[in-house]
């Protein structure tokens, strides 16, 4: 049993337009309130309870008294989402879990949301219904595999509306599939130990649409009804390129995971990649954090393994054939011919075979634990497994 969210598009009213923005507004005002108390100079964070009793006094008070007109729901998540926020941080300066930032303000022209509870939501007739707000249309792409818990409504820079729904789904495992290594690039996504080489959609001609919207942006004159209409325009672009960046991952992700039993990544530093400024453009527009996190909670959910190659295994200098170690080469020699077998190596697909050979070689000591072993240098053959298709057992393509 996992839990998903299942997220659609909205086609609110112009009036309900208005009052989720009124939502949106106080839900904002909500949580910049409960942070300015908790940023107190020499006060401990209250905790939920004290804040939600802080809300409940604010309510009272003539300056909050227009807190009243939207559904109390929105307000008490805005505050426990605040709270979540703050025990994620304090887990992470502890070493508990991973590191996240301090909770930040929350600005009136982001991205804006709102969350209901089944209290403050519900089905009906294939419509949302919400809170003081009534039946908003949405558009079912897909039916729900289970009665949803919580509903998110969100507003994102281009103006466009979408639900998300927490729900519970019962994963059937995956059998079957071989093991492949995977090699990320620039010029090609990914080359697969198999040979393939996968290519991720140009966003070129998007990204020099953007250039220029933001040039035209430059010379609008603040506060112009022009600077707004031209700003709007460049959220619409950049949301386009988002979706195109987005639906190849998933799509690319489902097929491995689908196809494959074994996945096998390097360790890639993207944070320190993106440190260096030739590279840093080409590096954010492939999108290899938000793949690897893909890949990771798929395999998580189908039962596929998942193996992360040390970054510092040499995979680019190593022939995957004989295993002889060439030594480092510059990135603009593309193909390598090895001196002691002759076999040429493209050299993305090579280093895609060394980096499956070195997930593979996890095996585990007599307590149980994990043990990463370097790259194998000597041996010819990849120890994979012998199994059968993705097709043979019925599973779809993408």
């Amino acid at each position: 049993m996992s839990s998903l969210r299942y997220t659609y598009r909205l086609s609110p009213t112009p009036d309900q337009c208005v009052a989720l923005a009124q939502v949106f507004g106080c839900t904002r005002v909500v949580w910049n309130d409960a942070l300015a108390r908790a940023q107190v100079e020499g006060a401990k964070y209250p905790g939920f309870a004290a804040t939600s009793k802080l809300l409940t006094e604010s309510k009272k008070t003539p300056e909050r008294a227009w807190l009243n007109e939207v559904s109390c729901v929105p307000l008490q998540q805005s505050v426990r989402n605040l709270d979540k926020a703050f025990q994620r941080f304090f887990k992470g300066c502890k070493g508990k879990g991973p590191r996240s930032g301090f909770p930040t303000w929350k600005r009136k022209d982001g991205r804006q949301a709102a969350s209901f509870t089944q209290r403050g939501f519900a089905l009906e007739g294939g419509q949302l219904y919400l809170a003081k707000i009534g039946r908003v249309p949405v558009r079912w792409s897909r039916d729900l595999p289970s009665d949803p818990k919580t509903a998110t409504v969100t507003r994102d820079c281009s103006g466009r509306y979408h639900v998300s729904f927490t729900v519970e789904k019962t994963d059937v495992p995956l059998y079957g599939g071989d093991a492949v290594g995977v090699d990320l690039g620039i010029a090609a996504f990914a080359a697969l130990s198999t040979g393939e080489q996968v290519r991720a959609p140009d966003l070129k001609k998007i990204e020099r649409r953007i250039g220029k919207a933001q040039q035209k942006l430059a010379r609008c004159q603040k506060t112009s009804a022009r600077r707004a209409r031209q700003k709007l325009h460049i959220a619409k672009l950049q949301a386009r390129m988002a979706d195109k960046r987005k639906d190849f991952l998933e799509k690319f992700s489902t097929h491995l995971v689908r196809n494959h039993s074994s996945i096998a990544l390097e360790d890639l530093n993207v944070a320190g990649m993106v440190k260096n400024h030739s590279l840093a453009r080409a590096v954010s527009r492939q999108g290899w954090g938000m793949f690897r996190a893909m890949v990771a909670s798929k395999c998580a959910r189908y039962g596929r393994e998942l193996h992360l190659v040390d970054r510092w295994a040499p995979t680019s200098q190593v022939c995957s054939g004989c295993g002889h170690r060439w030594g480092k080469i510059g990135l603009q020699i593309r193909e390598i011919v090895c001196e002691i077998c002759g076999e040429v190596h493209d050299r993305d697909i090579n280093a895609a075979k060394n980096i499956v050979a070195a997930g593979l070689a996890e095996t585990q000591n007599g307590r149980g634990g994990k043990v990463r072993r370097a790259v194998q240098l000597s041996t010819g053959a990849h120890p994979c497994e012998a199994s059968t298709s993705g097709a043979a057992l019925g599973i779809p393509a993408l």
